[in-house]
């Protein structure tokens, strides 16, 4: 590792020194109390290296990307080891990237997947350090004042870190400084020495055109320095600051290193700004007017002038119960008993805190080493154990015990809170309520026992959708995770009971004009009566294959046989016109 500071110019004195002035006597320590250090922890493939790990892949050999999209166009969000080192990088078009990667492999960004992963990288820090905090979408800050001796100091608290993560197959790059702004910048841009992007001589290139600096972007040969963004290098890396060498570890890096909007960066570039140590050599008071107040922000807040403190994410209750035997059981009225008694017990918990599981696992942890769980979906948040132990019940089977099961254990996965019930006045009006919950919750509780039986997304109900396509009018979901719907909206025609699957063609004259007689399902129909047209265009922002023939003009016929259809003339898009059936009336 580079000594940091090394070839800061002459602006990292005058740095120091008006950082002393600007501080004062405020940034001023006891002798017994320690510095304030900070530990930036970045992770620059974070995105591509979750799913690698789901795959069960190496990232030295599969080039894989994650895809966002930006605007118009897909854009790669997050590249692995073997597709950066053939030239891929963050940013990048996607259609560049498969042109200089044909082999190259794909998968959709998932923002919520990247943040519970987030989550579960902040649980494992909190070994080194009690106060972390996310960073998203794929960095985390710790405060690690006070903590690094335990590990044997700064450096080897990092390498640990960076083992851990290799072992994980994750890259990561860390940065130690006083302040989290310049931990910030060190895990970032600590191994960049020049404040220009790199060209095709791998000199710095110090003026660019808009147009020429696409071009002096990372090749094969390695990656390079930014004034924009981070560069991203192959394996991970990191930089310490010793503490009170905050100015100096910052005076030779990127203005980017300062957290800065992209427009501030370019347009101090456009001014020969390129590096953190060139600034404090410009009054204030211009920055101030040309660039606005964050500027100064983010370099006192880096320097240590300005205040930055880290605020960890507050953990999670977790409201689980335990029963542990003395003797492993395995008999099943053995287990249903401890079943009731932790339900009981956890349903206390939950009444306690005025909240309601709506997703529960039962665990069995056996004998031999081995464990089963065995998730329970409710229809409703709920925290009453007569409503949810037989739906508990109905999942015990399921549960084998093998040799014995020594631990049971019930948490609850998803909780809400319990609404407010507010009890009537009126004597006649109580009843109705009661009535009317007592039928609720026994809806509810059909709900649980299905889902139970067929899994929760085998139990489905219909809302209504605001559109005017036939088929499109009522859409299923989960019953479990949704509630029922309201008041259905009247169409402007009746519609029939029965939608055919697809639209059944008729054997009919292909003229608009209803016809008297036709042939469907192999017998001749003679129209007795008739209502309509009922014209309906097709979604034409949508390339729905069933309306390819464009609009139709609905009929409601009754047979000379007593047959109520609803028939449609299709005029005729992407396919030929026609009389088709789309459903019956009874």
């Amino acid at each position: 590792m580079r000594p940091l500071g090394a070839g800061a110019g002459a602006g990292s004195t005058r740095l120091g020194a008006w950082c002393r002035n600007k501080i004062g006597t405020n940034a001023a320590v006891t002798q017994n109390m320690p510095a304030k250090r900070a530990l930036s922890l970045w992770f620059p493939r974070l995105g591509a290296e979750s799913v690698l790990r789901k795959m069960g892949a190496s990232g030295q050999v599969l080039p894989l990307v994650m895809v966002a999209d930006s605007g118009q166009m897909q854009v790669v969000a997050s590249v692995s080891v073997a597709a950066s080192l053939l030239g891929v990088r963050p940013g990048q078009p996607l259609r560049d990237a498969q042109a200089i990667c044909p082999d190259l492999v794909t998968r959709s960004q998932a923002p919520g997947e990247m943040q519970a992963f987030l989550a579960l990288l902040r649980r494992w820090a909190t070994r080194f350090s009690p106060w972390v905090a996310e960073q998203p979408p794929d960095a985390l800050m710790l405060d690690i004042t006070g903590c690094a001796h335990l590990f044997g100091g700064e450096q080897a608290m990092a390498t640990q870190m960076q083992a851990a993560c290799a072992r994980q197959g994750l890259s990561l790059q860390y940065g130690i400084a006083d302040t989290p702004g310049a931990a910030w910048a060190l895990a970032r841009y600590g191994g960049q020495e020049g404040g220009g992007p790199v060209g095709p001589s791998g000199q710095v290139v110090l003026q660019e055109a808009r147009a020429t600096r696409a071009r002096a972007a990372p090749t094969r040969r390695g990656w390079a320095r930014s004034t924009s963004g981070p560069a991203v290098p192959p394996a991970g890396a990191g930089a310490i600051a010793p503490p009170g060498g905050t100015f100096q570890a910052l005076a030779g890096l990127p203005i980017a290193a300062l957290r800065l909007d992209p427009a501030i960066t370019e347009g101090l570039a456009r001014l020969g700004l390129r590096q953190v140590g060139d600034l404090v050599q410009r009054p204030r008071a211009g920055l101030a007017r040309r660039f606005g107040p964050e500027l100064l922000l983010r370099l006192d807040q880096a320097l240590g002038a300005a205040p930055e403190p880290i605020s960890p994410a507050q953990p999670q209750p977790v409201l689980a119960t335990r029963l542990t035997f003395p003797d492993p059981i395995g008999l099943p009225e053995d287990i249903a008993e401890g079943v009731q008694r932790l339900v009981q017990r956890l349903c206390h918990m939950l009444q306690q805190r005025g909240q309601g599981a709506r997703v529960l696992r039962l665990q069995a942890f056996r004998a031999d080493g081995t464990a089963v769980a065995l998730p329970l979906v409710l229809a409703q948040a709920m925290a009453d154990p007569a409503r949810i132990l037989p739906l508990l019940a109905l999942r015990l089977p399921g549960l084998a015990p093998g040799y014995g099961i020594d631990v049971l254990r019930l948490a609850v996965v998803q909780a809400e809170v319990l609404p407010q019930r507010q009890h009537a006045g009126h004597a006649v009006a109580g009843q109705v309520a009661q009535g009317r919950a007592a039928g609720q919750a026994a809806l509810e509780d059909l709900i649980g026992r299905l889902g139970a039986r067929l899994g929760p997304q085998a139990v489905t109900r219909l809302h209504p959708v605001d559109t005017h396509i036939p088929e499109k009018e009522a859409q299923p979901r989960v019953a479990a995770f949704c509630a029922e719907a309201g008041a259905w909206p009247l169409p402007p025609r009746p519609r029939p009971l029965l939608l055919c699957p697809r639209p059944e063609p008729l054997t009919a004259p292909a003229l608009p004009q209803l016809p008297g007689c036709f042939r469907w399902r192999r017998r001749s129909h003679v129209v007795a009566h008739a209502r309509g047209p009922e014209r309906i265009a097709p979604e034409w922002w949508l390339d729905d294959p069933q309306w390819r023939s464009g609009t139709r003009d609905y009929w409601d016929i009754t047979t000379q046989d007593g047959l109520r259809l609803w028939v449609f003339f299709a005029h005729g898009g992407a396919l030929s016109a026609g009389w088709f059936c789309h459903g019956s009336f009874a």
